[in-house]
């Protein structure tokens, strides 16, 4: 089988030693910044131990696998990753406390700072932070990281065994690692919650100072600059409203005796409303795709940061307004663009189980059975994809895009919790939850979420709100920007360009278009090939869009207008 792994991307950035320099947080932004990606003395060993010299270098924070890595192969359940850079610290940039952030990593890391362990994090998908000691001029950062491919954390669409609808799996540091200073009364936290019923907008800002000044900012003109109390509530006077077709946000900044904290905030509200969904309480249609976040030549890391606004604004120049982030939570930059290029993301939680076909796929999809059969999750597998479920809404929560959130899809979704959608609501009330995405449905929904793609498109009336949260799935491979020039998954296979595109129409013109009425939405399968994958619009590499804009753009707006 031939695999094509030095498929690139055209998204370089401007230096190709220190790749991904953008503050990577644009939700919470402060001037101080250290950023530490870059090559790294690397080593793989099976001790855990840390070399006194290296024989290797990686190009942080790309996986291990990728080709951009520079190391470009698979480990095993055996290896440690050995990671290590000097750094060095000018004096000004030093504060009263300093932090260390990893923004992803892998599955297991031990962090050390100057050969004093600083931290243990256990996970593969959101960001950790770690108070450190730092000297003014050179310091050692040394990262030993242990990747099982194990289900007992969140794995997503990873296997050792890749192929069809699984992907190459992804090790080590994959995100950003960087650091700030702080003064003692630093912001640690900020939640923004717009109420477009009562017309404000709640901040809750976690500072242990006495004093805090918030200002609001729209379109750069000052609206808004006063002391504030750490709840505070401001009334929205002729506020704009953030959507898809007009992504207006609000800045803020948030200021005490030593500290300044930029943000941002959008205006709306998402809900549902007999069989609608509401997008600041007016019906609207989501028209969406799925999207893997796998890119040819980072695997889960995009060259650059380009690559998430170039997605994006291919899939709304060709008229769609939704992304459904499938089993990945992303760099915050990803929902950034989301948020200023006004699309809406529906985000998905991070599976911690195996897959059955026949238990997870055809007895819900096909047989349309409601009947679960014995779950084959451990109490801590459970016990961790909840607590992970509960830290992603958390860590999202500013973010004005995010519209709705899948608790269980098909194979990871593998036990029955009546209390956890009550629970992440709890934390949330502002999002729609789809409880079973394609799967059993319990009875207790908000929502029916099919999966339809060995038939056609064909809907029963239900008293609920119904999605198709994934459909089509059509194949067109271009076999000079693939990644498996052996073998080939799809749905239903073209031969050619021109076939696919006509099928795709007809698709939205025949099966889409007349149930359009009994739904709230569709998401298509899906952005772009993935390894083996080639149902996607534009090829693994993002080189081809498999669409003409002039053709699908006119459909895609009609499907999206509520009559």
């Amino acid at each position: 089988m031939k695999l094509n792994y030095d498929l690139e991307t055209p998204f370089s950035p401007k230096d190709t030693l220190h790749p991904l320099m953008e503050y990577p947080r644009p939700h919470f932004r402060r001037d101080s910044y250290l950023n530490l990606n870059g090559i790294y003395n690397f080593e793989i060993n099976q001790t855990g131990g840390i070399p006194k010299s290296f024989t290797e270098e990686i190009l942080v924070p790309y996986p291990v696998e990728s080709s951009l890595s520079r190391i470009k192969r698979r480990i095993t359940d055996k290896d440690y990753l050995i990671y290590s850079k000097e750094f060095y610290v000018e004096e000004s940039f030093i504060k009263d406390k300093t932090i260390l952030h990893i923004d992803a990593v892998d599955q297991v890391a031990d962090i050390y700072i100057n050969g004093v362990k600083v931290g243990h994090h256990e996970g593969s998908y959101l960001p950790f932070i770690k108070e450190v000691f730092i000297n003014p001029g050179t310091n050692r950062l040394d990262v030993v990281v242990k990747d099982l491919n194990s289900y007992k954390y969140p794995i997503g669409k990873q296997r050792k065994k890749r192929g069809g609808i699984w992907y190459t799996p992804i090790s080590g540091i994959w995100q950003s690692i960087w650091m700030e200073s702080v003064s003692k009364d630093y912001i640690k936290n900020l939640r923004i919650t717009p109420n477009i019923d009562l017309g404000v907008v709640d901040f809750n800002i976690d500072t242990e100072a006495k004093e805090i000044y918030l200002s609001i900012f729209d379109f750069g003109n000052l609206i808004f600059s006063e002391k504030i109390d750490k709840n505070y509530t401001f009334k929205m006077n002729n506020p704009k409203y953030w959507t898809p077709e007009n992504p207006h946000l609000y800045d803020i900044e948030i200021k005490t005796e030593n500290d300044l904290v930029k943000s941002y905030f959008g205006y709306r509200k998402f809900s549902l409303m007999g069989k609608h969904f509401m997008l600041n309480n007016q019906p609207y249609f989501i028209n969406g795709l799925l999207d893997q976040g796998y890119f040819s030549d980072g695997i889960y890391t995009p060259r650059d940061y380009m690559a998430y606004l170039n997605d994006i604004k291919e899939m709304k120049a060709l008229g769609f307004n939704a992304l459904r982030k499938h089993i990945k939570v992303e760099p915050m930059m990803f929902y950034y663009y989301c948020d200023t290029l006004g699309m809406l993301v529906l985000q998905d939680m991070v599976n911690v189980g195996k897959y059955s076909f026949f238990k997870d796929s055809v007895l819900p999809i096909v047989f349309k059975c409601n009947t679960m059969p014995y779950s084959n999750m451990n109490e801590e597998k459970k016990k961790n994809f909840i607590a992970h479920s509960k830290d992603i809404i958390n860590y999202l929560y500013n973010v004005p895009s995010i519209c709705y959130y899948t608790i269980f899809n098909e194979g990871w979704g593998e036990f029955r919790n009546d209390s956890l959608p009550f629970e992440l609501k709890n934390l949330d009330s502002t999002r729609i939850y789809d409880y079973t995405s394609g799967w059993y449905h319990f009875g207790f929904e908000d929502l029916i979420s099919y999966h339809i793609y060995f038939k056609k498109l064909r809907i029963k009336e239900s008293d609920k709100p119904i999605i198709i949260s994934e459909f089509g799935g059509y194949s067109y491979k271009d076999i000079n920007h693939s990644f498996n020039l052996s073998k080939t998954f799809g749905y239903k296979k073209f031969k050619t360009r021109d076939g696919f595109e006509e099928a795709f129409i007809h698709l939205y013109l025949d099966e889409v278009f007349p149930i359009k009425d009994k739904i709230i939405g569709v998401i298509y399968t899906q952005v772009s090939d993935c390894e083996d994958e080639t149902n996607g619009i534009l090829t693994y590499d993002r080189r081809v869009c498999k669409l003409n804009r002039d053709k699908i753009k006119p459909i895609m707006d009609r499907l999206k207008k509520i009559e």
